[in-house]
């Protein structure tokens, strides 16, 4: 399972800290993903991190301003979002996979269940 939770309303310019803590599988041997929805819309991927923390990658619109870290002993990944947009506004998600950081929702195995982000004045 994942716990997904952080989320809120938030003035644009302002930060959240999301935080994802996983149970029942082996964590370290997991890579970990953020993906967000509106509705309407596919989800997207916002960033990813490897299982050791040693790899990440962001969609182009949250570089500079988002960060994912991880806690592999706290079974907890992190994603530090700074200087909020309207366009931010979405259900995050937190995923988890085995292999290879990515992207693609369709490629995730667990799903955490998701908070909401909101940005708006």
């Amino acid at each position: 399972q994942l716990q997904a939770s952080g989320g809120g309303l938030v003035q644009p310019g302002g930060s959240l800290r999301l935080s994802c803590v996983a149970s029942g599988f082996t964590f370290d041997d997991y890579a970990i993903g953020w993906l967000r929805q509106v509705p309407g819309k596919e989800r997207e991927g916002v960033s990813c991190i490897s299982r050791t923390g040693g790899s990440t990658h962001y969609e182009e619109t949250v570089k500079g301003r988002f960060s994912i870290s991880r806690d592999n002993a706290k079974k907890t990944v992190y994603l530090q979002m700074n200087r909020l947009e309207p366009d931010d506004t979405a259900v995050y998600y937190c995923a988890a996979r085995l292999g290879f950081i990515t992207m693609q929702a369709e490629l995730y195995t667990y799903w955490g269940q998701g908070t909401q982000v909101t940005v708006s004045s």
